[in-house]
């Protein structure tokens, strides 16, 4: 029998093993910046066209590669990093498998200028398909530029795989946003198609947060800084109202190293409990600092999950840091007493406390109550209080709770009137909310027919409605992003959603990520009613939106849509129209919370029924669920 086992041929091992480390233009831009950082750049650019597919280089100032250094760092396996096992277990640099340039060498055209620093010539390499075209001397500036050109243009199949400009671009960005924030003292720029969109000068980590992020979250953030012999964390987390309903404002850094940490990500939510929605994700940029041989950050191609050898003292340590950060600063809103000339006119602030009325607050029971030692729990029995139990008889006889023997059939009587159904002797008359409120709900009913209920809202959560066999309850707004999905497909199709034209224009001023997204969806985004035009500088025109958005809330409605959109990009493998459509019919959905009038509730139940597919919403969250009335029976025994 023959043998069947070979060596696979170089290139195509090659390309067997870019595939695990460049999977699209963001992962060559990830490997390249990098490198630029771990050559002691102070100064870094990105120069990106076409979304990446057609050129991604990085040019940097940083110490330079010698002629043979240039060629040796396009072999696999080839680095500078690591010289003995021991190592790996105590890297530092951002790099340090060897493995980045021979995978992009493999996948595309590359152009390498490079001069070591104190030399007069430099060297020019030219790589294609993984096979030296050309190398020779050249002149250019100390430190390297690399120039990766026609990325996958020997393997077709990959790059049919590749997003729109739009998705892929935004790929870019994030990386290129979690290299620039883990090193602020560098200078990084990003030119997209000859149009600048990052500007970053040196800083410190709050200065390049801001510039990343927004100029909102200067006053909005709150600085986290814990040191032990162990591990040291530091960096900054957002305030309660800084948290969005999407993910991306969330940063961990190992030693300077972006991770992906669902566990880590998990304790700062619980030192944001009962601060934020359950849905809601806070922003923080957190680095934390320890010893390498702590970690293990060789198991993923991407080196952005990694191990920690004690799990639980990472997780306590960041969750302890974030609630001591958010408990030593001020985060809730506090009375300015200098301000409001309400307090200002209160004799407590415009009369003197004189030595008089010192004395007899000084005699009064109250004021020895709390300034005796251990005498906080002590009820002054000679004080009024010692009528309390008259107040407990008037409550009991007022209140709406009348007891009564429980029927002999194994179940607990209940007390409350909505339950009982005939009426209990020498009961007093009830004349609480809790009675008025139920009544108002059975005329509410009893003056309907009984095919036409009047719908009820349930915790402004659900919309309760009455149907022959029973009744339905439906989620307001998985049913609302229902109809609004239906009516957005419709409007790209062949009804443009009619545009309310604003009467005074306002300006939107976006981050540059964002401003290059929209620009994209322009024309899409006008059929379904925005009507905006580029201004300039990252800047918006709003001359119109969807007649159905509240006059005021423009602003908050496109940026909504753009967090929805964004969320989406990453998490669902749609065409963009499709993605614009659904985080549209989510951004501008009734939430959960909202009260609604009979007449709105009774619109969504028509216009519900009225959808192509009226059971679940465009993420597949079920609308309503109904309940017949034989399965009711049966609950009741």
């Amino acid at each position: 029998m023959a043998d069947i086992i070979n060596l696979l041929p170089d290139n195509i091992a090659n390309q067997i093993a870019a595939g695990e480390v460049i999977q699209r233009p963001a992962s060559a831009v990830k490997e390249l910046l990098e490198n630029a950082v771990d050559a002691g750049a102070t100064e870094i650019q990105l120069i990106i066209r076409d979304a990446g597919k057609e050129l991604v280089q990085v040019i940097d100032n940083g110490k330079g590669m010698s002629e043979t250094d240039a060629r040796m760092s396009f072999e696999r396996h080839a680095t500078s990093k690591i010289q003995t096992i021991e190592d790996l277990f105590r890297i530092r640099t951002m790099g340090f498998r060897g493995e980045a340039l021979a995978s992009i060498a493999a996948v595309s055209q590359v152009e390498l200028k490079t001069r070591l620093r104190g030399t007069d010539l430099g060297t020019y390499i030219e790589i294609d398909n993984s096979a030296v075209r050309k190398q020779e001397p050249c002149q250019t500036a100390e430190g390297t530029s690399i120039a990766m050109k026609n990325l996958f243009f020997n393997v077709p199949a990959r790059r049919n795989f590749l997003k729109s400009n739009a998705a892929e671009m935004r790929h870019i960005v994030d990386e290129f946003i979690r290299v620039a924030m883990a090193f602020p003292q560098v200078q990084f720029t990003l030119n997209n198609n000859n149009t600048q969109l990052f500007y970053l000068e040196k800083g410190s980590l709050k200065q390049r947060i801001i510039s990343i992020l927004g100029q909102h979250y200067n006053a909005r953030l709150v600085s986290v800084k814990e040191t032990t012999d162990y591990m040291d964390v530091n960096g900054f987390v957002g305030k309660p109202e800084t948290a969005k309903k999407t993910r991306g404002d969330q940063f961990f850094f190992v030693n300077n190293r972006f991770i992906k940490s669902p566990y880590l990500h998990h304790a700062i939510m619980n030192a944001f409990a009962e601060m934020i929605p359950a849905d809601s994700y806070p922003l923080y940029v957190l680095f934390i600092d320890l010893d390498p041989e702590h970690i293990d950050i060789n198991v993923h191609p991407t080196k952005q999950e990694i191990k920690f050898d004690d799990d639980k003292v990472m997780y306590a340590f960041v969750q302890s840091a974030v609630k001591h950060a958010l408990a030593q600063f001020s985060i809730t809103p506090t009375l300015d007493f200098e301000l409001d000339p309400g307090i200002q006119q209160l004799d407590a602030i415009n009369k003197p406390f004189t030595e008089q009325q010192q004395t007899q607050s000084a005699s009064g029971s109250l004021y020895k109550t709390f300034t005796q030692a251990n005498q906080a729990h002590v009820i002054d029995n000679s004080s009024n209080l010692k009528h309390w139990k008259d107040l407990y008889d008037i409550g009991k006889s007022d209140s709406f709770s009348t007891s009564r023997p429980a029927a002999d059939t194994g179940r607990s009587s209940v007390s409350s009137p909505l339950y009982n159904e005939e009426p209990v002797p020498d009961a007093t008359p009830r004349t609480s909310s809790f009675s008025a409120s139920s009544s108002l709900i059975d005329e509410r009913w009893q003056d309907t027919t009984i095919d036409q209920k009047v719908p009820v809202q349930v915790h402004q959560r659900y919309i309760l409605s009455q149907i022959k066999s029973g009744f339905i309850l439906i989620d307001q707004q998985a049913a609302h992003e229902r109809i609004l999905y239906e009516r957005y497909q419709r409007a790209l199709l062949d009804s443009p959603v009619p545009v309310q034209q604003n009467l005074f224009p306002q300006t939107l001023p976006l981050l540059p990520a964002d401003a290059a997204l929209i620009s994209e969806m322009l024309p899409d985004l006008l059929v379904l009613g925005y009507d905006l035009e580029p201004f300039g500088n990252n800047t918006f025109v709003v001359r119109g939106t969807p007649a159905d958005i509240q006059s005021g809330n423009e602003q908050a409605s496109i940026e909504g849509l753009l967090e929805q959109f964004k969320n989406f990009s990453n998490d669902l493998k749609v065409n963009r129209r499709e993605q614009l459509v659904r985080s549209m019919a989510r951004n501008n959905a009734i939430p959960a919370g909202k009260s609604l009038t009979t007449r709105e509730m009774q619109n969504v139940i028509d216009e519900l029924f009225a959808c192509a597919m009226p059971t679940s919403s465009p993420g597949g969250k079920y609308t309503y669920i109904s309940f017949k009335l034989s399965d009711l029976a049966k609950m009741f025994g």
